[in-house]
C-alpha cells in the first residue's frame, strides 16, 4: 500500500485542475503579450483564473495579486523590496520575523541583516504560537515590516494574524503574512484583517508546482525584482505562466469549495488518528489541536530518531516527514522543537503527518499499525530510550499525553 501523508510539503494536483490546464500547453499556447489571435485565445483564461484567485482570498479589485513562480519568490520579494525602499535609504532600519518562519523568510531576513538591516527573530510560546504581545513589545518607530506566517508548516499552529495586523496598523508598520499553509485549511480573507502583503503557492492546495502569488494592498510599496517587459503591471516582468494561472485559479476555487470538508471531515480523521498515536507510550504533540490547521500532526516519539522512523515508514510505502520538506536533506533538530525548548532527546524525534481531502481511513489505519511496529522495533534498539531517567521521560509535561 502507498500512503501519502506529506501534504504540507506538496499536494496531488486535483484532476479537475489538471484538465483545466491541459489545453494551454499544446492547443492555446500563444504568448498573452503578443498582438495576434494566438495571444488573444489565452486572455479569457487568464482573466478567469485571476478572478478565482481574487475571490478565494476576498481581495478587492483595487488591490493587486501578482503571479510569481512560488511563495519563496514572493517572500523574498517583500523583504528585499522593504530593504531597498526603507533600509537602504535610511528611512527605517528594523524588521521582525518569527523564529519559525519558512526558510524563504528566515534566509532572506539573514541576508538583509548582512546588508545592514536590524532583524528581531520573535520567539514562539510553549504551544508553538507567537504571542501578539511579543510583537507589541519589540515594535519601534524604526520598524519597517513585520512578517509572520499565518499557519506553521511543521506544527500546523495557526498564528493570531488578526491581532498582529492590528498592532502593526496601530504603529503604522507594514505587515506581511506567509499564508502558504493557510489556504484551503482555514478561512483567509484579506479584508477581514489588516494585511499589506500576503503570499501563497498553488501546489499546497492541489494546484501545480512552480506558480504562486503575492497579494499587495492598494497603495503599498513594492519594488520590482525582475525588470524587463513590464508584465503584471510592471511589477514582475516575464512571460505569464498561462497554464499555471489557470491551474492556480481552479485549485483556489476547489480549495474554497472543500474548506468546510477540510474543517470537519479531515479534522475528525486527523483527531481520531492522533488519539490513537497518543496511546503509544511517551509521545507528545506540540500545539493544541483546536489551534492548528485541520490536517497536521507533529508528534514526537521519545527515544526514536525522526529519520529512523521515516526509514521504517518509507519501507512500508508511507510518505511523512520530520518537519519542513526544505530541510529534510540535513539531519538537523526540528526547528519548532528547539524553539519551544524541547529537551535535546526530543528535538530529533518529531514526525509530521499532514493529511489532505484525498486521505482515506484505510490509509490511516495502515499507517497506525506501521507506526506501532516501528516504535516497538526502534525503541528495542534505542540506547537513549532504555536508559532515560524516570522523571525525565515525560519531557514537556504540559504536552505529555
Amino acid at each position: 500500500m502507498k500512503v501519502y501523508l506529506d501534504n504540507n510539503a506538496t499536494t496531488i494536483v486535483d484532476p479537475a485542475v489538471f484538465s483545466e490546464m491541459e489545453p494551454y500547453f499544446v492547443q492555446r499556447y500563444g504568448n498573452p503579450n503578443s498582438l495576434h489571435l494566438f495571444a488573444s485565445e489565452t486572455h479569457p483564461a487568464i482573466k478567469d483564473g485571476m478572478e478565482k484567485i481574487y475571490a478565494g482570498i476576498h481581495a478587492p479589485r483595487e488591490d493587486s495579486v501578482i503571479i510569481t513562480s512560488c511563495a519563496t519568490e514572493s517572500n523574498n520579494w517583500v523583504l528585499k523590496s522593504i530593504y531597498f525602499e526603507y533600509i537602504l535609504t535610511g528611512k527605517k532600519n528594523h524588521i521582525m520575523v518569527s523564529e519559525v518562519e519558512h526558510p524563504s523568510v528566515i534566509a532572506t531576513a539573514k541576508f538583509i541583516e548582512s546588508m545592514g538591516a536590524k532583524v528581531t527573530y520573535l520567539p514562539i510560546n510553549h504551544e508553538g504560537i507567537i504571542d501578539p504581545q511579543t510583537v507589541r513589545d519589540n515594535i519601534t518607530e524604526n520598524t519597517a515590516l513585520v512578517s509572520i506566517m499565518w499557519a506553521n508548516n511543521e506544527t500546523g499552529a495557526i498564528f493570531p494574524i488578526a491581532e498582529i495586523g492590528d498592532i502593526c496598523e496601530e504603529h503604522n508598520v507594514l505587515f506581511h503574512t506567509d499564508a502558504v499553509q493557510a489556504i484551503g485549511k482555514t478561512p483567509v480573507d484579506v479584508q477581514a484583517i489588516n494585511v499589506d502583503y500576503l503570499t501563497f503557492s498553488a501546489h499546497k492546495f492541489h494546484g501545480p508546482k512552480g506558480v504562486g502569488a503575492l497579494y499587495v494592498k492598494k497603495g503599498k510599496e513594492l519594488i520590482p525584482l525582475l525588470h524587463g517587459g513590464a508584465q503584471m503591471g510592471g511589477y514582475r516582468s516575464g512571460t505569464l505562466n498561462v497554464p499555471g494561472i489557470v491551474g492556480m485559479g481552479k485549485a483556489m476555487e476547489q480549495a474554497i469549495d472543500a474548506l468546510e470538508f477540510e474543517m470537519t471531515e479531515v479534522r475528525e480523521m486527523r483527531d481520531a488518528f492522533e488519539d490513537e498515536l497518543l496511546k503509544i507510550e511517551d509521545t507528545f504533540v506540540v500545539t493544541p489541536r483546536e489551534k492548528r490547521t485541520p490536517n497536521t500532526i507533529l508528534i514526537s516519539f521519545r527515544g526514536i530518531e525522526g529519520e529512523s522512523m521515516l526509514w521504517d515508514l518509507n519501507r512500508a510505502g508511507i510518505g511523512a516527514s520530520t518537519g519542513s520538506a526544505c530541510a529534510s536533506e540535513d539531519l538537523e533538530a526540528n526547528s519548532v522543537m528547539e524553539a519551544i525548548g524541547a529537551a535535546e532527546d526530543l528535538a530529533h524525534t518529531a514526525i509530521r503527518f499532514s493529511l489532505s481531502r484525498y486521505t482515506t481511513q484505510e490509509e490511516l489505519d495502515y499507517t497506525l499499525e506501521t507506526v506501532k511496529e516501528a516504535v516497538k522495533r526502534l525503541r528495542g534498539i534505542s540506547s537513549s530510550y532504555a536508559y532515560a531517567p524516570e522523571g525525565h521521560k515525560s519531557g514537556l509535561d504540559s504536552h505529555h499525553h
